[in-house]
């Protein structure tokens, strides 16, 4: 008996920050959920470009951030802007969004669960990857 398995691309989350981006992607059987980097996101699209040069990338998701009353977070201004711009930059990709109220406390709570100290805890590069990690596992278990 053979078992089959058809290749598939990665996931790519995106937890968006006005001066930090976190990133995770998947496995190729998007099974794993894995914290990929943090990039400045002036510098966002040209990594995303590369990483997608290299990798098969089925789809990007990003953190939709809202408030507790649902309402829309200040930062979905800035990113409503990257949204226009991953749309011409990288349109063959589909992107969707997923709540990501929580994530930061969840991923300074992972942090401290995992046993880091208090200065790797305050490493907000690392927050905002495990961050993404956290919206990319979200999405994941909605499928």
């Amino acid at each position: 008996m053979t078992i089959f398995a058809a290749y598939m691309g990665r996931l790519l989350a995106i937890d968006y920050g006005t001066k930090r981006t976190g990133i995770a992607v998947t496995d190729e059987l998007q099974i794993i959920a894995s914290g990929l980097t943090t990039v400045d996101t002036s510098s966002l699209v040209a990594f995303l470009k590369d990483y997608i040069s290299k990798e098969t990338v089925d789809k990007i998701i990003i953190g939709l951030p809202k408030q507790m009353d649902n309402a829309a977070s200040e930062s979905e201004v800035y990113i409503q802007k990257f949204l226009i711009k991953l749309e011409k930059e990288i349109p063959e990709i589909p992107v969707e969004r997923v709540d990501e109220r929580f994530t930061s406390k969840m991923a300074f709570q992972t942090m401290i669960d995992s046993g880091l100290s208090k200065k790797q805890r305050r490493n907000k590069a690392l927050v905002d990857e495990i961050s993404a990690t956290l919206i990319l596992q979200s999405y994941m278990a909605a499928q």
